[in-house]
């Protein structure tokens, strides 16, 4: 299994960016595809995720309301849209991925994920 994340950049405050994803290796359609960050100095915590099976979704509280995340079944690949960047936003962003597909509040959490992309960085900044 593979996953490559890209779209990371630098960014004014309010700003935007969108993040894909590109899985290969996966049984797509049971999977639930996840984005994480991992700031300077924390630790890695889940940004949102996504099951493919439905589409059915799962925000941290921090970015609700302003990002978004999405699937495109055709191509394998998993979007992050991020509006309305904060500075508090800036870290190493990663997908990762797991065979079972399931969504609820623990699936926020590193540990369930088997597979992982390298990072991509956003950086946002005036």
């Amino acid at each position: 299994v593979q996953l490559q994340a890209s779209g990371g950049g630098l960014v004014q405050p309010g700003g935007s960016l969108r993040l894909s994803c590109v899985v290969s290796g996966l049984t797509w359609r049971g999977s639930t595809i996840g984005w994480f960050r991992q700031a300077p100095g924390k630790e890695r915590e889940g940004v949102s995720i996504i099951r493919q099976s439905d589409g059915n979704t799962l925000y941290k509280d921090s970015v609700r309301g302003r990002f978004t995340i999405s699937r495109d079944n055709a191509k394998n690949a998993v979007y992050l849209q991020m509006n309305r960047l904060k500075p508090e936003d800036t870290a190493v962003y990663y997908c990762a991925a797991t065979p079972r597909g399931l969504i609820k509040s623990s699936m926020l959490a590193i540990r369930n994920y088997e597979y992982w992309g390298q990072g991509t960085q956003v950086t946002v900044s005036s």
